[in-house]
């Protein structure tokens, strides 16, 4: 259980659009590791097998995700907002885990 004056570390991870034919992706990268969301598609199993994957990093630690993309389009538009979303629904299950004492420990090995 943190200390009172203890302040909780966020990570920021980058997130891009990587556009293509006939697909264009939504890519999440958490620790070196690419998680996509097909924007041009109507595709649920692929946003629950993404987000359950996310689920499984957010009990490592609180992050949030920053779009880098310099193109403003549609899908530039999309994924700010999808971000968004995304970034509070992450913030309010982190609060879940962490009531319920469902995040992992740091491996104090990680820190020598």
């Amino acid at each position: 259980m943190p200390l009172e004056k203890e302040e909780k570390f966020m990570e920021t991870n980058k997130s891009t659009i990587r556009r293509g034919e006939p697909n264009s992706f939504l890519v999440l990268t958490v620790d070196n590791q690419d998680f996509e969301i097909i924007l041009t598609e109507d595709n649920p199993n692929n946003v629950k097998s993404v987000f359950n994957n996310l689920l499984k990093e957010l009990k490592k630690g609180l992050f949030e995700f920053e779009l880098d993309d310099d193109i403003e389009d549609l899908f530039h538009h999309i994924s700010k907002e999808y971000l968004a979303q995304l970034n509070r629904e992450l913030a309010s299950i982190y609060q879940e885990l962490e009531e319920f004492e469902l995040l992992e420990s740091p491996n104090l090995l990680d820190y020598l």
